[in-house]
């Protein structure tokens, strides 16, 4: 396939593997630039079918529940991020010499010629808030941008809408990474990398391979955590262009070419003159919201990415003060009788869950669900110290329950054995029996929650709804 300017489409044959959030866009886009387009997708229910039929409404060809087969003629395929690499669709792909790109290198191939750079990020957690943090800076800077990706605005639309953009913020996954051979990024950040979607990806070695692609061809800096070797690591077998630097963030005093903190301040020792002696500061840590230890970190690594771009040092403080997380990440839901009741049902992994267990001193941990193969040991062992008690509920329970048998022994544990609507309101009360004023009651299950609800949004709002029952009663 060519560069992707209009003329290249023109009754080529391209599938369109999966119907999905990013196939149906994706198919519209190449149908309209002339495109021949057939979507394979393994699905028949009634949802593919009406979406099948809007599809074939436009003249897009449409297979549903035959996704293994390559349709006759494709020369490209365009799959959606969920489509696993061990596919027989992308076997007989490359067997047949047709190239498999994702909607994100789509969208890179279709940018215009004075299209705006790409500020990437990505990592295990963390990277939805670092995108919205870094977009908040830009646009304090003055500058049109949109937090765009895997997040809000697809990329798609950013690259072939109306609106004029100077910048982008976006977030990648592993999985949009893995399909975007092409992707060359102005600057780019890997926040963390810990185990995650290793069904998908097959191995560690190949999910933080598909991470690092982040970094591949960037021009100016490569951000990465000094505290996650691996990130480093990534960056130094990264191939960039000519002049790229190596960008560090820390939660400590930061070393030449590093952001940090020193005594409460974020300090920038990478974009300014002569960094071996100086520093420039860029914000207060209240300035960051909420200022848990790993928000602090997704604050400097939003920032190293904005002053990488040429963002003034209080663009990064008005930015990160005009910005509010998302629901269900470490919010403050109320205070009952001196305790601080916190919904954090964002963290469904083991590392999300440290994070947050590591912002509090004495915690009562509403914790379970779904564990997606994840074990627990470390997680118990290094939080075990700032345990109050813990509440356990959902599928998996009882690997969080041996874990602090073995780890935390003396830590109190009540085990809810229900997955009843019921459950969260007990857990809660559970939870207050436990406590004492000056605790935190911390809702980060380091698990999935499609075994009692139906995603993480709806468990953070069964805990709040949960908490100011017990408010009102209080």
């Amino acid at each position: 396939m060519g560069s992707g300017q209009v003329t290249d489409w023109q009754g080529k044959n391209v599938t369109v593997a999966g119907l999905g959030v990013s196939g149906i866009p994706a198919a519209k886009v190449l149908h309209g630039l002339g495109a021949n387009v057939t979507v394979v997708n393994d699905g028949d229910d009634a949802r593919a079918r009406a979406q099948a039929e809007e599809l074939e409404a436009l003249g897009i060809a449409v297979r549903l529940g035959d996704g293994a087969t390559l349709p006759e003629g494709t020369e490209l395929i365009v799959t959606t991020p969920g489509w696993k690499p061990d596919k027989p669709l992308f076997a007989a792909a490359e067997q047949a010499g047709v190239p498999v790109w994702g909607d994100v290198e789509l969208a890179w191939r279709l940018r215009g010629p004075d299209a705006a750079p790409w500020l990437a990020v990505t990592g295990t957690n963390g990277k939805t808030t670092t995108v919205q943090m870094l977009a908040s800076i830009l646009q304090a800077a003055g500058l049109r941008t949109a937090a765009v990706g895997n997040i809000g605005v697809s990329l798609l639309d950013a690259v072939l809408g109306e609106e004029q953009y100077d910048v982008l913020a976006v977030e990648l996954s592993s999985y949009q990474l893995h399909w975007a051979p092409s992707l060359r990024a102005h600057s780019a950040a890997v926040l963390n990398i810990a185990p995650d979607h290793l069904d998908w990806h097959g191995s560690m070695e190949a999910y933080a391979a598909d991470k690092g692609r982040i970094y591949e061809g960037n021009r100016v800096a490569c951000v990465y955590n000094v505290a996650d070797k691996a990130t480093e690591d990534l960056v130094r077998e990264a191939d960039v262009e000519e002049g790229c630097r190596a960008i560090g963030f820390t939660l400590g005093t930061p070393a030449p070419s590093q952001l940090g903190v020193v005594e409460g301040i974020l300090v920038d020792r990478a974009f300014v003159e002569n960094r071996q002696k100086n520093a420039q500061e860029l914000a207060e840590v209240s300035d960051v919201n909420p200022p848990a230890p790993h928000n602090i970190a997704n604050a400097l690594a939003a920032a190293a990415l904005a002053r990488a771009y040429g963002v003034p040092p209080k663009a990064v403080r008005d930015g990160l003060r005009a910005f509010t997380p998302d629901a269900h990440r470490i919010a403050h839901v109320a205070d009952v009788d001196g305790v601080a009741y916190v919904d954090d049902s964002k963290a469904t992994n083991t590392h999300a869950a440290e994070a947050s267990l590591a912002a509090y001193e004495s915690i009562v941990w509403i914790a379970g669900g779904l564990a997606k193969g994840a074990v627990f040991e470390e997680l118990v062992a290094k939080s075990a110290k700032r345990l109050r008690g813990a509440v356990l509920i959902g599928a998996d329970r009882g690997l969080i329950r041996e874990a602090l048998a073995r780890h935390a022994p003396e830590v109190p544990v009540v085990d809810l054995d229900r997955t009843d609507t019921g459950a969260m309101p007990a857990a809660v009360q559970e939870a207050q029996r436990l406590a004492r004023p000056g605790d935190t009651v911390l809702l980060a299950p380091a698990c999935a929650s499609m075994d009692m609800f139906a995603n993480y949004n709806q468990r953070g709002d069964a805990f709040a709804e949960a908490v100011r029952e017990l408010g009102a009663g209080a």
